[in-house]
């Protein structure tokens, strides 16, 4: 990257601090801000610049990166006069790398368009594990312009990166991902609840189906840690659940119909009613095997 130019990041929470470490590790000077401090740590260590506000990121960086929790979040960030395209150097890209709205992707664009701002939303998948790997596939929508700009730094964070069209595509893309996983995540948990009903020994189960017509990432990523009782969050239960709010919101504006999506839904909605939306996806799991949850 012959042109350097000062990176911003907000949020180093679970999905953030190995995104921003990779940016780090290429080279770059990256700015942070997190609403927990503590969370940063890890990459103030290893030489990241701690800013006390998105403002003061706004103010001094060239390309800003955002991976937040909610819809709610990204609009306050972005938008108002604490935001970041209020307060934005002319012609820097802001990228919004959180699962949102597309119709709130679409309108952040517009914001920056009118105040000489770039705007691009890149969605991630591939979990915790793919941001400290740094194989995040990245789904972008927004100008191509600014995704060839944008483009190494993604590449430090991902390998399978996208350009899927303009403002919002990204996002719709990543619904349609979110929609996908619904069942994936829904036939993993009964297949192996099936398998140990019958007696059979899940692992061996796992090694034998992995790689054929009923392998998935879903099952290669969680049935491990379903085997070592481990439900702690590679992608919160109460994220999945806004992302499969958001997907089914987008589906009744076209008209469609997704009885898969709302089952998975009714189903991780039941987990955060029993207090578990902290815990990983894989969570889902319990709800087939109950006893497994109080063997932690």
């Amino acid at each position: 990257m012959a042109d350097k130019k000062i990176l911003g990041f907000i949020g180093t929470g679970v999905m953030g601090v190995g995104m921003a470490g990779h940016l780090l590790a290429a080279g770059n000077e990256v700015h942070v801000f997190n609403r927990t401090k503590s969370k940063a740590e890890p990459l103030l260590a290893k030489g990241a610049v701690w800013e006390d506000s998105p403002v003061e990121i706004a103010k001094k960086c060239d390309v800003i990166f955002t991976i937040i929790g909610f819809p709610k979040d990204v609009e306050a960030t972005y938008l108002g006069d604490k935001g970041l395209i209020a307060n934005a150097k002319k012609d820097a890209i802001l990228v919004d790398m959180t699962t949102s709205s597309p119709k709130l992707a679409q309108k952040i664009w517009q914001e920056g368009h009118k105040k000489g701002v770039k705007v691009l939303d890149a969605p991630v998948t591939g979990g915790d594990k793919g941001a400290r790997a740094g194989t995040l596939t990245i789904l972008v929508g927004g100008e191509e312009e600014d995704y060839n700009t944008v483009l190494p730094y993604f590449e430090t964070m991902g390998k399978n990166i996208n350009y899927m069209g303009k403002a919002g595509a990204g996002q719709n893309t990543k619904l349609v991902n979110q929609t996908m996983l619904a069942g994936t995540m829904i036939g993993m948990c009964e297949g192996l609840a099936f398998a140990k009903a019958v007696g059979l020994d899940q692992k061996k189960v796992f090694d034998a189906l992995a790689t054929g017509a009923a392998g998935s990432a879903s099952l290669m990523n969680y049935a491990p840690r379903l085997f070592n009782n481990d439900f702690e969050p590679g992608f919160y239960i109460k994220h999945y659940i806004k992302d499969m709010k958001l997907a089914a919101e987008a589906a009744n504006d076209c008209e469609l119909d997704v009885p898969g999506l709302d089952l998975a839904l009714e189903l991780y909605e039941e987990l955060a009613d029993a207090g578990l939306e902290e815990k990983g996806t894989q969570t889902l799991y319990a709800l087939y095997d109950p006893g497994v949850i109080d063997e932690e």
